[in-house]
């Protein structure tokens, strides 16, 4: 993505200026503005929100009220899907291995059920299995998908 996506990029451009050290910047495209490609303007997107994978013990929901807020004041959000790519099982982590699992990148459908179990927790109606929505995958490849 765009190096100034996140603020530890921002911060690393700071102390470096700080000392005289010179920074070149080289921006990269990111998902946040190549959303465009599904003819949504840029500027009708609200928060932009993490869906991470789920456990049995742990099913964080914060997303929730970020969408909530962004569809009561008439704004779209960019769910970002969660992939693990280097990973440890918890034991593995626990015991000390350097064992990874396989690669795994979250599904629309993962996503949705997750939002639907998040509905059914909060219960606040902010959407449901008729709201419109759409995923977008492999953006900017020959292959890419819109669903």
């Amino acid at each position: 993505g765009d190096p100034f996506g996140a603020t530890t990029h921002s911060d690393l451009v700071l102390r470096a200026k700080e000392k005289n050290v010179q920074v070149e910047v080289i921006h990269n495209t990111s998902i946040m503005n190549a959303v465009g490609v599904t003819g949504l303007q840029l500027y009708t997107f609200g928060q932009t929100v993490s869906i991470v994978f789920w456990t049995e013990s742990w099913k964080p929901d914060s997303f929730y009220t970020k969408i909530k807020q962004n569809r009561d004041i008439g704004l779209h959000t960019l769910c970002l899907l969660d992939i693990k790519i280097k990973e440890q099982s918890e034991e593995n982590l626990l015991r000390g291995r350097k064992i990874f699992e396989p690669p795994r990148f979250m599904t629309v459908n993962q996503c949705i059920d997750q939002l639907l179990e998040a509905e059914l927790k909060n219960g606040l109606n902010v959407y449901n299995e008729s709201t419109p929505c759409f995923g977008l995958a492999r953006v900017g490849q020959r292959d890419q998908t819109i669903i």
